[in-house]
């Protein structure tokens, strides 16, 4: 068991995209080493307004793993083809550059929320698709 933990991991509950997680973080040699928040939509979950209720318990929870583990970065792992991102939109028309333009929102909104919170921590965003593929945000 590592000394200290890196970081805190946000990602969705999607079924699918469990094991494809994993997988990235072991490959990053990260498995052992990070605290892990899960809930529908990853960074959507935690700054669209649809799901406003549960804003709080993801900033509560980063605190704690700060507190607790010494993290210094927050890793998100959104996904493509999210049922969050979907009901963010309204189920209205929806496409992967629609999709996508989402999920750089939640990505934006996370990393502003985040300097204000906790200056000290870095922010890695990423959004993954079934294939395991990774594109990386700034």
């Amino acid at each position: 068991m590592p000394n200290r933990y890196k970081a805190l991991v946000l990602s969705c509950i999607d079924p699918r995209f469990q094991p494809l997680i994993y997988r990235y973080l072991k490959k990053r040699k990260l498995e052992g080493c990070y605290s892990s928040f899960t809930i529908a939509g990853g960074a959507v979950g935690v700054t669209d307004l649809k799901f406003k209720g549960w804003h709080n318990t993801f900033w509560d929870n980063l605190s704690t793993s700060i507190e607790l583990h010494k993290i210094d970065t927050l890793i998100v792992i959104n996904h493509r083809d999210c049922g969050a991102a979907k009901i963010a939109n309204n189920n209205d028309k929806f496409n992967e550059e629609i999709e996508e333009e989402i999920h750089i929102k939640s990505f934006k909104k996370i990393k502003e929320s985040l300097k204000e919170r906790h200056p000290n921590l870095s922010i890695e965003l990423n959004l993954m698709s079934l294939d395991e593929t990774v594109k990386r945000y700034e």
